[in-house]
C-alpha cells in the first residue's frame, strides 16, 4: 500500500477510530490533563501549518553541526544499537554479549546506567563548532530508545538527570550555544519507541539462552534487588502491547515508519505522553529549531500529537518572538506538507533547485559513535563534506553535519581533524556560503548526468561521479555571482558554459573576477564557448571547492 493511499484510507477511519478511543484528536484531547497548545492562528491541521515561512536566519546560515549523542553511543558500536543488540546474531547483539552479557540478564536499561559522560564539555565542543562555521548547533533531545536527555517533567524517572550522566543534557548544550551566539535546536525521535523497540520482548532461537525473554516485558515489580528497583522499565521501553505484524521482520520497521502497512496502533496515553514530553522540551528550553524523524510529523496520521505541537510551536514564536522565528524539518513530505515546515533529506540530496528551502542531514561516520569506523579511518573526509555543502547551497538547501560522540562526551582527535579542516576552508570562503541565494541553474559538469534519485526520505548520497574540474557551482548574493570550482584545476584554466558571451543567463557585463576572500583580479576572456578563468599559482589555496567571486 503506498503511503498516499494510506493516509487516505486513516482519514476516512477516523470517526470510528475516535469512537474507540484510539486517536487523541483535538476535540478529544482538549480535556485530558497536560500542557496545553498554546493559541494563535496556526491550527492542527495542514491547511493552517502552511501558513509557516522560512525565517531569515535559516535561510542565510546553510551550515549546522549536530550531536546525535545518547545512550545508545555508550557501547560505541553504532547506530540503532538498542534495538538491534536484540536481534539475535546481529552484529550489535555479538558485541553486546561480548562486552555486556545476555540481553534477557543486561538489556538497554542497563546500558543506560553505565553511560556517564564524565568527559563532556559543552561549551568545548560548540566552540570548536562555530570556529568550523556552523550557524546552528542541534542537540538530540531523546532517541527511539526513550531517554529524555533533559529535565522532562512527563517522563519523570527515565531522563538523563535521573539515571546515567545525572546531568541535563540539553541544558548543558543550549546554555553553550547561546553563550556562542549560535543558534539552537533539538532533534525528537522517541514518538517510533512503540514499534523500534518491540526487538526487546523476543527471545534467542538457538543457542543456550534460547527461549529466555530479553527485558523488554519486563515491569516495576521485576526490579526488586536491582539497581533499578523502583523504576518500571515500561515507561521506558514502551512494550505493554501486542507485536506489530511481521515483527520478527527486520526491514519492516522501515515499511511501518508512517504507522501504517501492520503497525500495532498506539494508544491515545502514549501519544498524548509524547506530546506533552515534546511541549514540554520547547517551553523549557525554547529552541529555534525542532527535527522531528518522523514521516511528516510524529505519530501522523495514527494521531494529530505532531499537528498540535507544531502549531503550539508557530503559535509560541509569535507570541513571545513577535514573529515566526522557528523551525520544524520533517522527512518524506507531500507537496502541501512541505508548506508547512522545512523538508528534511537524510544522507542525501535534492538534483533541482527546490522552489523552497530545505536540508540535508548527513554525518561523518554512523550515527551514534562507531569505534569500528573510527579504527578503519571511515570517517567522510573535509573534502566531501565541503563539496556536498556547495552543491546543497547551489540548490537552496542547507547541511546539517552529525559529528559522533563517544559515550564519555569527547570526540577522537580524527574526527577533530575533520572539523579543524572544515573550518579552515569556511574560514577563508564563507562569503560564498551565507546569505546566498541560488542562481538561474545551480551547476554544471559531468557529475550532472549521474545524479541518484531519492529513495523514501534520501539516502542518495555518494552515488554520483567524483567531481572535477569541470563542475562548477553556482549561488548569488546581491549583486555578486559565486562559481565554486568543485577541484583545482591542473591546467590552472577553468571554462564556465553557463557564462558565455551572449549566455541568457547572464547577459550582462563583467567586469572583475576574484577568489573568494582575496580581492586579486583574475585574468578572464569570454567567448561563445564560455567564460574562461586563468587560476594563480594554488599556494595554501584548497585544492578543491574553489569559489570564484564574479561581479
Amino acid at each position: 500500500m503506498n503511503r498516499r493511499t494510506l493516509i487516505k484510507q486513516m482519514s476516512m477511519a477516523l470517526p470510528a477510530a475516535m469512537l474507540a478511543g484510539r486517536l487523541p484528536l483535538q476535540a478529544m484531547a482538549a480535556g485530558l490533563p497536560g500542557e496545553p497548545m498554546m493559541k494563535g492562528p496556526f491550527q492542527p491541521n495542514w491547511s493552517s501549518l502552511a501558513q509557516f515561512s522560512t525565517p531569515s536566519w535559516f535561510r542565510d546560515a546553510k551550515f549546522g553541526i549536530w550531536a546525535h549523542w545518547g545512550p545508545q553511543c555508550q557501547a560505541e558500536s553504532g547506530d540503532w544499537y538498542a534495538r538491534h543488540m536484540y536481534i539475535e546474531g546481529y552484529r550489535q547483539y555479538n558485541i553486546h554479549l561480548k562486552k555486556y552479557g545476555h540481553p534477557s540478564q543486561f538489556g538497554f536499561k542497563d546500558v543506560i546506567n553505565e553511560w556517564k559522560a564524565e568527559s563532556w564539555e559543552p561549551d568545548a565542543l560548540v566552540e570548536l563548532y562555530k570556529r568550523a562555521g556552523a550557524k546552528y548547533f542541534i542537540a538530540l533531545a531523546n532517541h527511539h530508545d526513550n531517554l529524555d536527555l533533559y529535565d522532562s517533567k512527563y517522563q519523570p524517572h527515565w531522563n538523563s538527570l535521573k539515571v546515567g550522566p545525572r546531568k541535563d543534557l540539553v541544558g548543558g548544550w543550549v546554555k553553550a550555544a547561546r553563550n556562542h551566539g549560535l543558534h539552537f535546536g533539538v532533534s525528537v525521535h522517541a514518538a517510533h519507541t512503540w514499534s523500534w523497540m518491540e526487538t526487546a520482548q523476543r527471545a534467542d532461537k538457538q543457542g543456550p539462552y534460547a527461549g529466555i525473554p530479553y527485558d523488554g516485558k519486563l515491569t516495576k515489580k521485576d526490579g526488586k534487588g536491582t539497581w533499578w528497583e523502583g523504576l518500571d522499565p515500561q515507561e521506558l521501553y514502551a512494550q505493554n502491547h501486542a507485536l506489530s505484524e511481521n515483527s520478527n521482520d527486520n526491514g519492516a520497521i522501515h515499511r511501518q515508519w508512517n504507522w501504517g502497512n501492520g503497525v500495532c496502533p498506539p494508544t491515545a496515553a502514549y501519544c498524548e505522553k509524547f506530546y506533552n514530553r515534546t511541549i514540554d522540551l520547547i517551553n523549557k528550553y525554547d529552541p529555534d529549531l525542532v527535527y522531528f524523524d518522523d514521516t511528516a510529523l510524529p505519530l501522523w496520521p495514527a494521531s494529530d500529537a505532531g499537528l498540535r505541537i507544531a502549531a503550539h510551536f508557530y503559535n509560541r514564536s509569535l507570541k513571545n518572538r513577535k514573529s515566526l522565528e522557528v523551525i520544524i524539518n520533517g522527512k518524506i513530505l507531500d507537496e502541501q506538507q512541505r508548506k508547512c515546515m522545512v523538508w528534511d533529506i537524510e544522507r542525501g540530496h535534492s538534483n533541482a533547485i527546490e522552489p523552497l528551502p530545505w536540508q540535508t542531514d548527513t554525518c561523518i561516520g554512523d550515527w551514534h559513535y562507531d569505534r569500528e569506523i573510527y579504527e578503519k579511518k571511515g570517517y567522510k573526509s573535509a573534502k566531501t563534506v565541503i563539496q556536498m555543502l556547495v552543491d546543497i547551497v547551489s540548490k537552496n538547501g542547507n547541511l546539517l553535519l552529525n559529528i559522533p560522540v563517544r559515550g564519555n562526551g569527547t570526540i577522537d582527535e580524527e574526527e577533530l581533524k575533520i572539523v579543524d579542516e572544515i573550518g579552515q576552508w569556511m574560514t577563508v570562503n564563507n562569503e560564498s556560503i551565507y546569505g546566498t541565494r541560488p542562481w538561474k541553474v545551480f551547476g554544471e559538469g559531468p557529475a550532472l548526468a549521474n545524479t541518484a534519485p531519492l529513495n523514501e526520505q534520501g539516502f542518495n548520497e555518494g552515488k554520483g561521479k567524483p567531481y572535477t574540474a569541470a563542475d562548477i557551482r553556482f549561488a548569488t548574493k546581491g549583486d555578486l555571482l559565486f562559481a565554486t570550482v568543485m577541484e583545482w584545476p591542473e591546467n590552472g584554466k577553468v571554462l564556465i558554459k553557463n557564462l558565455a558571451a551572449g549566455s541568457p543567463h547572464y547577459p550582462g557585463a563583467i567586469s572583475k573576477i576574484s577568489l573568494a576572500g582575496n580581492d586579486a583580479g583574475l585574468q578572464f576572456s569570454r567567448t561563445a564557448d564560455g567564460l574562461e578563468i586563468v587560476f594563480p599559482d594554488r599556494g595554501s589555496f584548497p585544492s578543491y571547492a574553489v569559489p570564484l567571486k564574479i561581479s
